[in-house]
């Protein structure tokens, strides 16, 4: 089957991608672990991977130590940290391909493990739904981690919003310190930003509360914040308005998206990246989706992201709703998915056991079908 539209070029912030298959933000936890937070020369090798795709988004990276709750997750906060990212982008680079650093700071849901017994920030004192993976104990070497439920965060002051603020900032000047090509503000999946957008995350009452327009308001400022540091169109935003996974939720997610993309033009972003999956798996498929709000406001590039395959992908674009369209679990096992679905060869099948642990195993261990021919 001919996909003519996905694999087509595409124009996004100076750069000219090759087709329009993204790879979407994939935390793998494999950076030096806890508190260094290091990128490794293994993650380099991984990205490198995967580089013929229009563009890398890389995983989440911790912009401060204060949101940073995984183990073994990638920071961006300091000068060792750049460094090691500096060998990612270099290798990526090498190989031909182009790749964003995605912003992250999880606010509520980082556990007091990871803060030294303090409670998270977040915009009210509200935990999130469900659990998480905690530090491995002492003797840990390997395997499954702990899980721990959720805690009920310190509602922030205006101190700590300033602090999340300055910290978006300063990660997008290191991304560009670190070589990286863009930077991806996180906004979705139940972390800070998204917790400020949503109202069953966010009952505050002063002017970061309440209405659409002032929990709009700590996006706006992270915006205003990054594009200081770095040129607009080469700053995308990650989204998820119709997402109640971790017990997020809004009360009318229509006029939510509609507030983010007029945000997003208003600053002339690069792109807007929409989770809304087509069907449900990872994420459900909303009742009531918002990508023709998005599409109406935003002018620039929309990636779409949620259970697409190589066809559903073509179409969509092919139907203009969407510019390019981001894939997340296929390039677990499928370093070279391009290939893979431009010739209609058949995907292999990751193995989840080792999505989060195993070092090379499950992560760089995974052979292009070519090596098998």
């Amino acid at each position: 089957m001919s996909l003519d539209a996905l694999f087509q070029s595409l124009q996004l912030g100076g750069l000219t991608l090759p087709n329009r298959v993204i790879m979407a933000p994939l935390t793998r936890a494999r950076a030096r672990a806890t508190p260094a937070n290091v990128p490794t020369p293994l993650m380099a090798q991984y990205y490198s991977q995967r580089a013929d795709c229009g563009l890398i988004v890389s995983e989440a990276i911790a912009i401060h130590p204060k949101g940073m709750g995984w183990y073994r997750v990638s920071g961006l906060w300091n000068e060792e940290q750049v460094t090691g990212w500096s060998v990612v982008t270099k290798s990526v680079h090498d190989a031909g391909g182009r790749i964003y650093a995605q912003l992250w700071h999880m606010g509520r849901l980082v556990l007091p493990d990871y803060l030294g017994g303090e409670l998270p920030i977040g915009p009210s004192p509200i935990a999130g739904v469900g659990e998480t993976m905690a530090p491995p104990p002492a003797d840990y070497d390997g395997g499954f981690l702990p899980m721990k439920p959720y805690v009920v965060p310190r509602e922030m002051a205006q101190a700590d919003i300033d602090e999340v603020i300055a910290a978006f900032g300063q990660g997008a000047a290191h991304a560009l310190e670190a070589g990286f090509d863009g930077v991806e503000i996180h906004g979705a999946n139940g972390y800070i930003i998204d917790q400020f957008l949503q109202s069953n995350s966010n009952t505050r009452t002063d002017g970061y509360g309440g209405s659409v327009e002032n929990r709009v308001r700590l996006l706006r400022e992270v915006v205003s914040a990054v594009t200081a540091r770095i040129a607009p169109n080469r700053v995308g935003l990650r989204i998820s308005p119709t997402s109640e996974r971790k017990g997020m939720g809004d009360a009318n997610p229509a006029a939510l998206a509609e507030a983010i993309a007029s945000l997003a033009q208003e600053f002339g972003l690069g792109y807007i990246h929409l989770i809304e999956p087509i069907a449900s798996g990872f994420m459900e498929k909303p009742d009531k989706p918002v990508i023709d709000r998005v599409r109406a406001l935003f002018r620039g590039v929309l990636i779409q992201n949620g259970s697409f395959d190589g066809p559903t992908a073509d179409a969509c674009i092919a139907a203009g709703e969407a510019d390019a369209v981001s894939f997340g679990r296929p390039y677990i096992a499928n370093p070279d998915l391009v290939t893979r679905m431009r010739e209609g060869l058949p995907l292999a099948a990751p193995n989840f056991d080792f999505a989060y642990v195993g070092e090379a195993r499950g992560y760089t261990d995974y052979p292009p079908l070519s090596d098998g021919l």
